[in-house]
């Protein structure tokens, strides 16, 4: 089970009824396989995570794990109270997932051993591969990320934070502690902004919620990365990715609500996004939509 290219993370469908949209979320996952993803995130942070009930979780991840039927390998998200970071393990198991991303535990300070023993706590009730979502109050050391590739479930670490000196001093450490597969990825939001930065530090693999409302861009600025046009690269930095962050941070939880949006104004209705996240203004919809279009063109889509 090997990720590469680009990273699928999909949004959650709600329906008018306020519940999750089965058949359309099926279509979005499909869209999304079909376009070319190297691996699938499901119910993770752009797929509301926070915001799902157990049994709507498990309904998510059996949609995701029957659409892609194999062909690219599909991670659940898991995280919070402990219990129900386990239980989710659990489901995640029993829909089929082929591994699961462990999101940060409920928002509390915790030191580093204590944040070992939480990974510890979630793996040892599954047997799925688990990566480890370094982000938010999920601070670990060097020396407590060697302690998580010392467990032979977890497989690899998602980066959050963007503090290239400490995701260094990860990767040494790691490295110098295993010798089996290990693997780190960029996991900023709109990562596609930090991309040739990590690359600096060997870290190729990175999550794109682009690629949910348009994986075309999203594809094209992956092979202008990995195919050295670097002047493709700097034009949709430039031009698309930048003012997209710029509209991001405006409202918290645009990285959500825009995404999910973004989804919407290509076709697929996918409903709104759940309290406490808002949706875009009309007026936030319009530079979006004038967003999308731009980088299309420049894609050359």
């Amino acid at each position: 089970m090997r990720l590469n290219g680009v990273l699928f993370f999909p949004v959650t469908p709600f329906g008018a009824d306020g519940d999750v949209a089965e058949e359309v979320l099926a279509e979005h996952v499909g869209q999304g396989v079909e376009a070319g993803a190297g691996g699938v995130f499901t119910a993770c942070g752009t797929g509301e995570f926070h915001a799902l009930s157990l049994d709507e979780y498990a309904r998510v991840v059996s949609v995701t794990t029957t659409t892609a039927t194999g062909r690219v390998p599909v991670f659940a998200g898991a995280g919070g109270a402990l219990p129900f970071a386990q239980a989710c393990a659990e489901a995640a198991a029993a829909n089929g997932a082929d591994g699961l991303l462990l999101l940060p535990p409920y928002l509390v300070g915790a030191p580093a051993d204590g944040l070992v023993r939480y990974v510890r706590e979630v793996a040892a009730t599954t047997d799925l591969p688990i990566i480890v979502y370094h982000r938010g109050n999920a601070r670990f050391t060097p020396a407590a990320a060697a302690e998580l590739a010392d467990m032979p479930s977890v497989i690899g670490i998602k980066d959050g934070f963007g503090d290239l000196d400490l995701l260094q001093r990860i990767i040494l450490t790691v490295r110098r502690t295993t010798s089996r597969e290990f693997t780190f990825f960029n996991g900023l939001p709109t990562a596609e902004m930090t991309v040739p930065a990590y690359r600096g530090l060997g870290v190729t693999l990175y999550s794109s919620a682009v690629f949910c409302f348009a994986p075309e861009v999203a594809l094209a600025f992956n092979k202008a990365v990995t195919g050295g046009d670097d002047e493709l690269v700097q034009r949709l930095l430039t031009d698309f990715y930048l003012p997209l962050v710029e509209l991001r941070d405006l409202v918290p939880g645009y990285a959500v609500g825009l995404v999910k949006a973004g989804v919407r104004l290509r076709g697929l209705d996918v409903g709104g996004v759940r309290a406490p996240l808002t949706d875009p203004t009309p007026e936030h919809l319009a530079r979006l939509e004038r967003l999308i279009a731009t980088g299309t063109e420049i894609a050359g889509c």
